[in-house]
């Protein structure tokens, strides 16, 4: 959500920002919200002036109480009782009004970065940079649910006659490299100064609101029947809901946090042959880190952030590649965005496995969250990127480090993680 005082001075702006996001069907919306806003300060403005005359009338029927000018008293006693109700209506306006202009602000997209690409979908994405020399070794490579079930490390069948079609089943070395590659994620980011922490796996509508958009929340969030909690689709939702309503101290800024969770998520919408198998999937876990700083810090953090990502799956031997979003494919909350997308020998691509945004105020203005300083007291910025997902990590994995022979190399960096343990041999 973008600053009020900012959209009221600059109108064009915020609606040639709408149309570099082809949205052009909300550019009406910012002459409704400055409309709206006339009629709401107005209200405002004369509740003001009722509450004053109020106070003043009131003063006066006390002397002339106490002068004995009863009849001029009473006089003044029905003339408050019939401001009282004005204001009364005034009030009631007011609020109406607020929740009208709030309803559309929500709607209206943050301010893009000027370096962000302007195109209408991820089809205009731009490569930023490749790092590693992607392979196509001479041998086929199979589908990566083929290699996975090739050690009985992966059964799809049971798990949609348990839960339906986007759900799995992991077992044996398959489910034991998911848990060391989360186990790495978790060191690698502790190791950079992150603070670790496993947040609530559901939250409050209002944190859901807070931090994405309504087309996002429908496209993505469970609701818990009855209640008023969704399970959270990242744990990014929870670890910036973590901030709701807090004014932090300047001196404590930057917060740099790496959080695990499951993770749940409709997927709505038909997918190709190639998100099949464990790509897109209904659960799934994964490292996530935010950042919660100065205005003035951001850009900073994300290009931190990214490289974080980049540096943990060239550890593991995988090349990637960075893209920038085009204005098209930016969420309505988010500055500025830059996918990592690792290498698939099989499709002789990349594919997304991790997303890095820097939302600006956004989220902090709908949450609340304000830094107090030397200069007084401001929204923060926040941040967040994938550290690692497993289920999409362990497709790049798998097909990176195949062997001819069917056998999956484990890089040096997660060894540790499976005892020791160099190369996963199949067993069918």
């Amino acid at each position: 959500m973008i600053d009020l005082k900012f959209l009221r001075e600059n109108p064009e702006i915020v609606k040639q920002n709408i149309l570099n996001k082809f949205q052009e069907q909300k550019v009406p919306l910012v002459d409704e919200v400055i409309a709206l806003d006339r009629e709401h300060r107005a209200t405002i403005q004369r509740a003001d002036e009722l509450r004053a005359n109020r106070n003043k009338v009131s003063k006066e029927i006390g002397a002339l109480m106490a002068q004995g000018k009863k009849d001029e008293a009473m006089t003044k006693k029905r003339l408050v009782t019939e401001q009282g109700e004005e204001l009364a209506a005034a009030e009631k306006k007011q609020t109406e009004l607020a929740e009208e202009i709030k309803k559309r602000m929500m709607a209206i997209p943050n301010i893009i970065d000027p370096s962000v690409p302007i195109g209408k979908d991820d089809s205009e994405n731009v490569e930023v940079e490749c790092f590693g020399e992607p392979r196509v070794p001479a041998f086929e490579i199979p589908y990566h649910a083929e290699i996975m079930e090739s050690f009985n490390g992966l059964d799809l069948d049971s798990a949609r006659r348990v839960a339906g079609n986007g759900f799995y089943y992991l077992m044996g070395d398959i489910a034991r490299l998911h848990s060391a590659v989360i186990s790495y994620a978790r060191d690698f980011m502790i190791g950079r100064g992150f603070t670790y922490c496993i947040p609530p796996f559901m939250i409050r509508s209002d944190v859901v609101t807070g931090v994405m958009s309504f087309a996002e929340m429908d496209a993505m969030m469970y609701k818990i029947e009855g209640e008023d909690l969704y399970l959270i689709g990242t744990s990014e939702h929870s670890m910036i809901g973590k901030f709701i309503d807090q004014i932090l101290p300047e001196e404590k800024l930057p917060y740099t946090l790496t959080s695990y969770s499951p993770c749940f998520r409709k997927e709505k919408g038909a997918h190709g042959i190639e998100e099949r198998g464990v790509y897109r999937i209904h659960q799934f876990e994964k490292q996530e880190m935010i950042v919660v700083c100065k205005p003035e810090e951001s850009k900073l953090w994300f290009d931190k952030l990214w490289r974080n990502t980049v540096d943990l799956f060239r550890s593991m031997d995988i090349p990637v590649r960075t893209l920038e979003c085009c204005s098209g494919d930016l969420a309505d909350l988010k500055v500025k965005s830059v996918d990592v997308e690792a290498w698939s020998p099989r499709q002789k691509k990349y594919f997304e496995v991790g997303s890095c945004s820097n939302l600006g105020d956004a989220q902090a203005r709908r949450l609340r969250i304000r830094v107090s300083g030397e200069s007084g007291k401001y929204f923060a910025h926040t941040l967040n990127n994938t550290v690692v997902a497993p289920p999409r990590m362990l497709i790049a994995f798998s097909e990176n480090n195949l062997n001819e022979d069917g056998s999956v190399n484990i890089p040096v960096a997660l060894r540790p993680y499976m005892g020791g343990q160099d190369k996963l041999v199949p067993k069918a």
